[in-house]
């Protein structure tokens, strides 16, 4: 059939299973909004507040679903507005489709209202991205791009399209969901050398990241620890990649990470890298980082390896193929010694959690565990909530924690935990801050306007915490411009917006509130008061080791 490129595009979508796309309309992109009316009854789009929040809704629901999100925009500030929130996805591997609308081929290049060369702009923060110059491109183009964004290392990918292009006509002949590039396993050469480092190895640790959820990898990494007894510990983006009470899950390692994980990979002598970054906040000072181990690095994307860290043995391959081709290597082994040493990491761990009573950011969350389904999504923004929920959110089920790791995007939290409830299509929960909350809090409006069941957790302490919690230990408290000052009144602000909310400033006011929030049917904030210098412990200095590791207040 002979359709226009804002229907063939509209068709495509649909095509490729985009239920749910989410964005902002304007001049440049019109013709596909009207194309998205037509095909209202196959495709659900949700009008945001503006563009960033769009793309962190799609972000939050490709998390969730595994599926790639959708974000369309016009062209201009409307496409520059996008680019937070692609750069978000891109750190943390997120399949993202993001459309822009552009002005006509024939003034491209002249200055003209709102042109921008976003593929220009966007070149270093996505897989790729396409600038459609003919309406007979137009549709492979897009079944391309979702195929780029979920094969391999998943990623964001950008269309631009000319408003002249969406207005032409061609022939459109529909065709099946384009299928994710077939996984493979690394070599086999590389996988016996690993299964040689395994088997000799006597304090073995297996730190995980996103990139094994993304390949549905799980089972496979705990019949690994399972074979060779060995503990197990994640980075942020591999949170709720097994469950929270797993007894091998160690926790979050790294800068804020639970002390028995990061002390375990410090002791360790084999460390087994599944789908993970070594980045600054992992390493510390990487010339003291785990000096006795070696490291088996197995990742889907072959730059990681060996990228920060030196591996011993690098695979580049599927994480789930390559392990199911490992595991019948694999010896199996007790290590009776090092399970004691992991014994006594989680007793020095105890001896220095937080036992505080009243309402501690530790006591909030874990009060909040106790409202969280199997099911829900858990959200954050950036800072030291962001740490809280890391350490103490309870998790079953994966993909259920979604936080900005690579970028630390504060603001992201809100549009994420709306993209996450349309993914789920459950509550979600944000956790925030009063610094987070106030950059991107127009997407409050996206939330009633949608009726979205969103608890929204402000751990108010009036400062930006993160930076100040740094300022007191290593800038002689010199608070420069990290004391807030504001006067918002979240609650009321709730109310304006047209939402429900209430404060909480002791642990039993904040169980009534949760228990009102987790019954309401829309939107409901929780403005919790915490203290100023409350701290995220343990805490890794800048520039420095695990064994400078500072495990309480005053160390």
């Amino acid at each position: 059939m002979v359709l226009s490129g804002a229907d063939i595009l509209v068709r495509t979508l649909i095509e490729q299973g985009a239920d749910t796309v989410f964005g902002y309309p304007g001049g440049q992109i019109i013709h596909v909004y009207d194309s998205l009316y037509k095909y209202r009854d196959e495709i659900n789009h949700v009008l945001t507040a503006h563009e960033q929040g769009a793309t962190h809704a799609a972000d939050g629901y490709a998390r969730t679903t595994g599926k790639v999100g959708v974000v369309i925009s016009t062209s201009g500030p409307g496409a520059t507005n996008l680019v937070t929130g692609i750069a978000t996805a891109y750190l943390d591997s997120v399949p993202l489709v993001a459309i822009c609308g552009n002005v006509p081929t024939t003034q491209i290049g002249t200055d003209s209202f709102q042109e921008i060369d976003i593929t220009g702009v966007t070149l270093p923060i996505t897989k790729h991205n396409y600038f459609v110059g003919c309406v007979d491109d137009l549709a492979d183009t897009v079944r391309e791009a979702f195929q780029l964004a979920k094969s391999g290392r998943p990623g964001p990918v950008l269309i631009d399209i000319p408003k002249d292009v969406q207005i032409a006509k061609c022939e459109y002949t529909q065709a099946p969901p384009v299928e994710a590039d077939e996984p493979m396993a690394a070599k086999e050469i590389r996988i016996q050398e690993a299964a040689v480092q395994i088997n000799a190895s006597k304090r073995p640790f297996i730190y995980f990241g996103g990139g094994v959820l993304n390949a549905g990898a799980q089972e496979e990494m705990l019949a690994l620890a399972e074979k060779i007894d060995a503990p197990i510990g994640c980075s942020l983006m591999g949170l709720s990649g097994i469950p929270t009470d797993h007894p091998r899950f160690l926790g979050m390692q790294g800068m804020h990470g639970h002390y028995a994980s990061s002390m375990a990979m410090h002791n360790a002598d084999l460390i087994i890298s599944l789908g993970v970054r070594f980045n600054d906040r992992v390493t510390g000072n990487r010339s003291k980082f785990a000096v006795n181990a070696k490291i088996v690095h197995i990742d889907v994307d072959g730059s990681e390896l060996s990228k920060n860290v030196l591996a011993a043995t690098g695979l580049r391959g599927d994480v789930k193929k390559t392990l199911q081709k490992l595991l019948p290597l694999i010896c199996p082994s007790r290590k009776e010694e090092w399970q004691q040493k992991i014994a006594a990491l989680r007793c020095e761990e105890a001896e220095n959690t937080d036992k505080r009573e009243g309402l501690t950011p530790k006591n909030a969350i874990c009060m909040l565990n106790k409202y969280l389904g199997e099911n829900t999504a858990a959200c954050t923004d950036v800072g030291q909530h962001q740490m809280w929920s890391a350490q103490n959110l309870i998790f079953r089920n994966p993909k259920r924690f979604v936080s900005s790791g690579g970028l630390g995007t504060m603001g992201f939290g809100l549009g994420a935990a709306i993209g996450a409830a349309y993914g789920t299509g459950e509550r979600s929960v944000l956790i925030t801050g009063d610094g987070s909350f106030g950059m991107c809090l127009n997407e409050l409006a996206t939330a009633v306007t949608y009726n979205v069941p969103v608890v929204i957790l402000i751990l108010n302490n009036g400062v930006l915490g993160m930076v100040r919690q740094w300022q007191t230990l290593f800038f002689q408290k010199h608070y420069s411009n990290t004391v807030l000052n504001r006067k918002t009144d979240f609650v009321a602000l709730a109310k304006a917006f047209g939402a429900d909310g209430e404060s909480a400033d002791s642990l039993e006011a904040l169980d009534k509130a949760l228990s009102h929030a987790f019954q309401s049917e829309g939107p409901y904030v929780i403005d919790c008061a915490i203290e100023k210098d409350e701290m995220v412990l343990p805490m890794l200095p800048p520039g420095g080791s695990m064994d400078d590791i500072i495990v309480k207040a005053g160390d």
